[in-house]
């Protein structure tokens, strides 16, 4: 999960896993798989630290990585 903040100034923590696309717009506007969307108070590029920071954490982006390099280019 990561935390956004809403443009009322509340907290909500989203599941990454869930998050389709992040726009700015000039809002950021986070779409999840479900068709629901949240507006954010931050920019897309710190949501999007955040996200990888959250994979990195449960261990996805390491094995993403690690396939690659058996796989090759």
């Amino acid at each position: 999960m990561i935390e956004v903040t809403r443009l009322n100034g509340t907290k909500v923590f989203i599941n990454a896993l869930l998050i389709e696309t992040i726009e700015e717009v000039p809002d950021t506007i986070v779409t999840l798989l479900t068709g629901k969307k949240v507006m954010a108070s931050e920019p897309a590029a710190e949501l999007i630290a955040r996200m990888q920071e959250y994979l990195r954490g449960i261990g996805l982006v390491a094995s993403v990585i690690r396939s690659e390099q058996l796989e090759g280019p």
